[in-house]
């Protein structure tokens, strides 16, 4: 057991990197505001006043971009079932932006500059709207809109980049106006104390550390929960713009299983031995049953079944015949859903790139390459 939320088997390896627990150590030992926003102790740059004014809107629209919005996502599809507020996410360059709803209008940008959160606002924000702005202090376009305007502005904290910010203001905001408990997913302060926990995480990280050095640069996630597909592409950017530096780096697919046993699990298995996996699987609370009455004598073993029972032995069929094979993987099983065990899934993810961009020799918390693309944009749109 990773959490008592959490299931989880490491890769079968009997590996071990000394140098990590070291590391691990100067990382939580470092003020950081990053790991900070994972507990209880961060001070949002919010008041809980600004959540009863708004809280009580139906309908919500989400602006922004990457890190801006993808933590955001994920939280509000891994826990619908406890939202009953209607949500609008809008997090790239759509030619046919129409909802006719009023709403109350939520734009997140770091920078205050990025062009697609620009757009999109340029776009939605109508007249009479209620509008929330979180951004920098510093001056910058949508700052000074926010000003313009007279919308709420929240300071977006300077120290922590859009990919980390999920459990900061970016995420909690969004997540208390959905009606959830902020304070249940900073679980950080727990977790370091937790020897299973933190044993885990860096035998997981020396196992990574050895596929890279083995050539082995595909991280397949194989998601058995269709509400975790934005968690995962948080997970995505969190990696990929975290180590993709330098010639490093590492590349996270996403895979929907069991869709994909249809289509690319045969190269997963027959094809070249340069990835390592992910199964994700959260129990659900789902008493869909297969209708005994239209099941052929030929299939009786699937009488009174669950689509859970059914897509759980999937996974782990598969996950056996991945031990026959010898193909590394490690398995997260969540035994229950909500703002808990994805809070704890969080910091896992988020400690797991930290300490895995210090023993690249990396610096997990910039993205200098992106910055070409932006400026190359404002070159040719001038």
């Amino acid at each position: 057991m990773l959490t008592k939320n959490i299931k989880f088997k490491n890769f079968n390896l009997n590996h071990t990197n000394k140098k990590l627990k070291k590391i691990f150590s100067e990382i939580l030992n470092k003020d950081n505001e990053i790991l900070k926003s994972l507990t209880p102790n961060y001070k949002n740059q919010y008041s809980k006043s600004l959540i009863q004014k708004f809280k009580k809107k139906k309908v919500l629209k989400i602006i922004g971009m990457g890190g801006s919005i993808l933590g955001t996502q994920a939280i509000h599809d891994y826990l619908r079932h406890k939202i009953k507020k209607e949500i609008f996410f809008f997090d790239n360059i759509e030619t046919n932006l129409k909802i006719k709803k009023r709403a109350t209008n939520l734009i997140i940008s770091k920078s205050g500059t990025t062009l697609e959160t620009i757009v999109n606002s340029n776009i939605l924000i109508k007249k009479n709207d209620k509008n929330i702005f979180i951004t920098e202090s510093r001056e910058s376009y949508l700052r000074l809109l926010a000003l313009k305007i007279k919308a709420e502005i929240i300071d977006h904290n300077n120290f922590i980049g859009g990919r980390y910010s999920v459990l900061s203001e970016v995420g909690m905001l969004p997540a208390e106006l959905m009606g959830l408990d902020a304070d249940k997913f900073k679980q950080l302060n727990n977790l370091i104390k937790n020897k299973n926990f933190v044993n885990s995480l860096i035998s997981n990280v020396s196992s990574t550390l050895l596929f890279i050095k083995n050539k082995k640069f595909n991280s397949i996630i194989l998601n058995y929960d269709s509400s975790a597909n934005n968690l995962f592409l948080w997970y995505q950017q969190l990696i990929a713009e975290s180590l993709g530096k330098k010639g490093k780096g590492i590349l996270p697919i996403i895979s929907l299983m069991p869709k994909d046993n249809h289509s690319l699990m045969q190269l997963y298995l027959d094809g070249p031995k340069n990835n390592f996996f992910t199964f994700f699987y959260t129990k659900a609370k789902s008493h869909l049953k297969i209708n005994h009455n239209k099941i052929l004598k030929s299939h009786n073993y699937l009488r009174n079944k669950t689509v859970d029972e059914i897509k759980f032995s999937q996974k782990i069929a598969t996950e056996n015949v991945f031990l026959q094979k010898k193909i590394p993987f490690r398995s997260f099983e969540i035994i229950h859903r909500d703002e808990k065990s994805l809070g704890e899934i969080f910091c896992f993810f988020i400690l797991e790139t930290i300490l895995l961009g210090k023993a690249l020799k990396v610096n997990p918390y910039d993205q200098p390459s992106v910055e070409l693309i932006k400026k190359e944009t404002t070159k040719i749109l001038i």
